[in-house]
């Protein structure tokens, strides 16, 4: 019974030290970077949706906090450019949660924009699929709300 007690115990701890992780190793374990395109649309009650194209960039600090940056543009009516300081909160390895300050222009108009978002990120063969909702406050203006798909990989 000791040895059987022993076995059990030593196998956990070899576990939890990372042997045998692998096989439940996240892609950002065997890298910190992680690149990832957008299309969505982004909805404001006075252009409605806009064809929307990003970029999300994450360095992965340890399990539970990245940081990175965010750049999008809503086209049609809305015409604009988002550019985002975001932490990303990975509240399991799929779940994650994103926020972070920015300025977005339409044209030669700025203003500041708060960023809250959720995703939940699959992974398959070292590349990412997440869909994502987001909600872009900005002071004084009307708020956004983005919503789409995206496509990465670590690197």
């Amino acid at each position: 019974m000791r040895v059987y007690l022993a076995t059990v115990l030593l196998g956990a701890s070899a576990y939890a030290s990372g042997v045998g992780a692998k096989e439940n190793a996240h892609h950002w374990q065997s890298t910190p970077h992680h690149l990832s395109a957008l299309v969505g649309t982004t909805y404001t009650k006075e252009c409605d949706n806009a064809f929307t194209l990003g970029i999300d960039y994450e360095y992965r600090l340890n399990d539970f906090l990245g940081v990175g940056f965010v750049a999008e543009y809503a086209y049609e009516d809305l015409d604009a450019y988002t550019y985002l300081l975001v932490a990303d909160l990975h509240i399991t390895n799929h779940f994650i949660a994103q926020i972070g300050p920015g300025l977005e222009f339409h044209g030669s108009h700025k203003m500041e924009v708060a960023r809250l978002g959720l995703l939940y990120e699959f992974e398959m063969a070292g590349i990412t699929v997440s869909p994502q909702l987001h909600y872009d406050y900005h002071r004084n203006h009307k708020s956004a709300v983005v919503a789409g798909l995206a496509i990465g990989m670590s690197f």
